[in-house]
């Protein structure tokens, strides 16, 4: 349930650049690495000219047990076209945190992960052509299958590893509809992985049920009274009436009404968390303290924090910063955003759709 600042494409030509490994073949893909391989990261040209951009983490706590391989979790972020790389990545589960300091509870401790930028135009991802934007959930599962095919050649030990797609937020849709284009794709004999499960947290995947919750939640914990209640209840069943009858442009217009309405009488409820008010951060609570294994990926970012300005270090100045040094793929002159609006607005039709018998 986000809306959506920035965008900026990238040309099409990367510079041959790299930290450790460089590689392109014959499907058009560029990746870069650490030198002990813990870490890889590059483009895929998914369709011409449009390209997503993935990385990928390894644990040190892999097992090389044949009978038992370690996990793979492929993280999706929501939005839609809010940025795996740097939200999922560095706000919530990767092994370092916005401000670059070790992590105490990173995943990464217990599976491998893979970030993306997805759809094409999101984060780190770009394309040539504004037509390229994906209009629908099932295109965006396309190049995300097409994406996984290309990693599996980068990174050969996914094809034992059980994999895992999990997704928050809208990113529920493209998990939903990403796992059965997979299941498909195995089917036919076209990807070698191991699917071993679909997990969607506060998903998107039913926008009606959503809609029609929110009044008597807050009517529950009295952030509206009764009056607003009753008028709430009334545009979230507008809201239901054209889901119903396929207007999906018009049912979005009057969630946002909804939601415009609510942070009007609800003193600006935090639409995520109805314990706190629009601008209170929760993620502001520093932890001084980290894990060895967090610890271990911190020193591979100490070179470039050193020459970094402290003013900065936010997530928006490090991925337009720091890590961007460390990546060296990207153009010189790109822009990475949190969120876009281009690619928000590309899949205004699909925003509403439900996907439950998908996720079924």
């Amino acid at each position: 349930m986000a809306a959506a600042p920035y965008y900026r494409p990238l040309a099409l030509l990367l510079p041959l650049l790299c930290l450790g490994l460089l590689h392109a073949d014959s499907a058009a893909s560029i990746t870069a690495g650490t030198p002990d391989g813990s870490e890889l990261w590059g483009y895929v040209e998914v369709r011409p000219k449009a390209h997503l951009f993935w990385w990928y983490y390894k644990s040190p706590q892999r097992t090389s047990a044949p009978g038992k391989p370690g996990p793979t979790v492929l993280w999706l972020q929501g939005g839609p076209s809010a940025s795996g790389i740097g939200l999922g990545n560095f706000q919530e589960i990767g092994p370092l945190d916005v401000d670059l300091k070790p992590r105490n509870s990173t995943w990464l401790q217990k599976a491998d992960l893979i970030f993306l930028d997805n759809p094409v135009g999101t984060g780190y991802s770009y394309v040539e052509n504004d037509t390229l934007f994906v209009t629908t959930d099932w295109q965006q599962a396309a190049d995300a299958t097409t994406l996984l095919k290309a990693i599996i050649r980068e990174v050969p030990t996914l094809q034992g590893s059980p994999l895992f797609l999990v997704a928050e937020s809208y990113g529920g849709k493209y998990a939903a509809t990403l796992g059965v284009a997979v299941a498909r794709a195995v089917r036919a004999g076209e990807l070698n992985v191991t699917l071993a499960g679909v997990a969607l947290g506060d998903n998107w995947i039913s926008p009606e049920d959503f809609t029609l919750s929110y009044t008597q939640q807050l009517l529950s914990v009295s952030r509206l009274d009764d009056n607003a209640g009753d008028e709430a209840s009334k545009r979230a069943e507008m809201v239901k009436k054209q889901i119903a009858a396929g207007q999906w442009v018009a049912s979005q217009e009057s969630w946002n009404d909804l939601l415009g309405f609510i942070a009007t009488k609800s003193g600006n409820v935090d639409v995520y968390n109805f314990l706190l008010d629009s601008g209170m951060d929760p993620m502001s609570v520093d932890s001084s303290t980290g894990s060895s294994l967090s610890n271990l990926q911190a020193k591979k970012y100490s070179a470039y924090l050193s020459s970094q300005d402290s003013s900065s270090n936010t997530i928006d100045g490090n991925m337009n910063g720091v890590i961007k040094q460390k990546l060296k793929i990207i153009l010189k002159d790109f822009k990475w955003g949190e969120q876009s609006d281009s690619v928000y607005f590309a899949l205004v039709n699909d925003f509403m759709k439900p996907r439950i018998d998908d996720a079924s």
